[in-house]
């Protein structure tokens, strides 16, 4: 029943925040397209629920070239970045049912032979844009307290849950914590670890 009422909020309330946020979304393709061409969008393929896989949308923020970590970032994408604007084009993920609003968020396919029998867990809900390790650190938490978190979120999902982390997330937002990782736009690769549980 829960899980009935999740998806129905998931789809009002992307559906809602693509039309109030169309005008904006229009802005930020124009100002993308006019600092550095097209394509405005980056697609990548991302592992989605049983690690199905499906295709990610963001705003792009770096450039293709084969440049250091920090020199592919455009100044443009690092606002984006740090504003987490770059992330409003996966709403669309949201409409379509490949991601909710809240979730473990969805990794990349080649990270799945690498998980063990715990991490694996994180791919038993429906990934989002938002989630327990997001408010807990977003892209500065480790790779294993990380996991930690998202199968916390698993064992104990709830809507009450869902709606304290989509609060905590805007605080997050707004305060602009953890964007990044030491030395890195984002988060450096995952290389696997112990096949063991913690």
């Amino acid at each position: 029943m829960q899980r009935g009422i999740k998806r129905v909020g998931d789809v009002a309330a992307a559906g809602v925040l693509l039309v109030i946020l169309l005008p904006l979304l229009v802005a930020i393709a124009a100002a993308i397209y006019l600092t550095r061409g097209g394509p405005v969008l980056f697609r990548q393929t991302r592992s989605g629920r049983h690690g199905v896989p499906f295709t990610l949308v963001k705003f792009r923020t770096m450039r293709d070239a084969f440049a250091a970590d920090a020199g592919r970032l455009t100044p443009l994408g690092r606002c984006l970045r740090s504003s987490s604007l770059d992330e409003l084009p996966q709403l669309w993920n949201v409409l379509t049912g490949e991601m909710s609003l809240v979730g473990p968020r969805p990794l990349l396919l080649k990270y799945l032979p690498l998980y063990n029998q715990f991490q694996r867990r994180r791919l038993e809900t429906t990934p989002g844009i938002t989630g327990w390790a997001q408010i807990h650190g977003r892209n500065a938490v480790d790779w294993e307290p990380r996991f930690r978190l998202d199968v916390w979120y698993v064992d104990h999902w709830s809507l009450g849950l869902d709606f304290r982390i989509l609060g905590r997330t805007l605080l997050s937002v707004l305060g602009r914590q953890g964007i990044t990782a030491a030395g890195h736009t984002s988060m450096p690769e995952f290389q696997g670890s112990a096949p063991e549980n913690p």
